[in-house]
């Protein structure tokens, strides 16, 4: 009889010890999935609110530079993110640069709605150059072409964000209403810039690929975007480190994520089109232009797509941003 006992004692334990088990994995389970999921709203919402927190920074930079990155710390940080190394030819390029503000017709509209454009293969056949036209603001980057692309991409250009080796020299592209925005990522960039604006020769020294020679736009139609904004993208959005081993190219964020960026900075609605990375397609084309393949971003060692695509998802998912495409 104690025999019995004893072992229906046993199996009862087990039993018990068993449905605990089961009961708190199923809780940590539960716990976890919706932790992560409230943790990844308040992660973004605090990136978001750091963007809505920016509208004092002026996100261009003036002749008077030196006392708002004083008052932001970026006198102590080298080019990209800093003016530090760059001094000498921002006080000569800034002062040749008659506007450093938004343009008037952009400045007076109350509340904005903006798109910003991408150069992804994706915008192929989409047809939404009229939509895309419709819009208060519309923010494209680098030397994505209009011209022949229209009835996909559209025609009008608010600001388009460039660096030197990217910026269109061909008067073919040139547009009157476009307000051109030059990121410096080196202290040559600021030189490129410095050089053309005297009317020097340009040197070519220490570029990835030979820049512009020559500006197609008008003084008027340039600004220089605040390092801090790139800041800000790079190592508060993105998360990436301060300082990478020297055995590591260092990261920075593409046009691409700066352009929105930029778009969550000054505009009240923010849609973005042109913005998808397929990586496991490598033969699928890059842009909606040209020939590129999607291996040519894959073996870039600069960019971190997948951080981007990530943060981008994100944003999508919480209506940050409405996706066109």
């Amino acid at each position: 009889m104690r025999k019995f006992l004893f072992v229906g004692i046993v199996f009862a334990a087990l039993l018990h010890f068993m449905l605990h088990i089961f009961v708190q994995k199923k809780t940590i389970s539960t716990v976890t999935t919706d932790s992560i999921k409230e943790y990844t709203s308040v992660v973004l919402q605090g990136k978001v609110s750091l963007l809505l927190n920016m509208s004092e920074i002026d996100p261009f930079l003036c002749d008077d530079y030196r006392k708002q990155s004083a008052i932001l710390g970026s006198n102590k940080v080298d080019l990209p993110y800093g003016t530090r190394k760059g001094e000498r030819y921002f006080d000569v390029a800034l002062k040749k640069l008659p506007k450093c503000d938004f343009p008037d017709d952009i400045r007076n509209i109350s509340c904005k709605k903006c798109v910003v454009v991408g150069n992804g293969g994706v915008l192929r056949n989409s047809t939404l150059g009229k939509k895309i036209d419709s819009y208060d603001v519309i923010i494209r980057m680098n030397d994505g072409p209009v011209l022949g692309y229209e009835d996909d991409v559209g025609q009008k250009t608010t600001f388009r964000l460039c660096y030197p080796e990217s910026i269109f020299s061909d008067s073919l592209h040139y547009d009157p209403n476009t307000t051109v925005v030059l990121m410096m990522f080196k202290p040559h960039d600021v030189k490129w810039l410095s050089e053309l604006l005297l009317h020097r020769v340009v040197s070519t020294y220490g570029f990835w690929r030979k820049p512009a020679m020559k500006l197609i736009y008008q003084p008027h139609q340039l600004r220089v975007l605040n390092p801090f904004i790139l800041k800000q993208v790079s190592q508060n959005l993105l998360n990436f480190p301060t300082n990478f081993p020297k055995t590591e190219k260092p990261k920075h964020p593409t046009t691409g994520i700066i352009a929105i960026t930029l778009a969550l900075h000054i505009c009240n609605e923010v849609h973005i089109a042109g913005f998808k990375y397929n990586l496991t397609s490598l033969n699928s084309s890059l842009h909606y232009y040209g020939n590129d393949t999607m291996s040519v971003m894959a073996q870039n060692e600069y960019h971190n797509i997948s951080a981007e695509q990530m943060f981008l998802r994100d944003l999508i998912e919480h209506k940050t941003v409405t996706n066109l495409t």
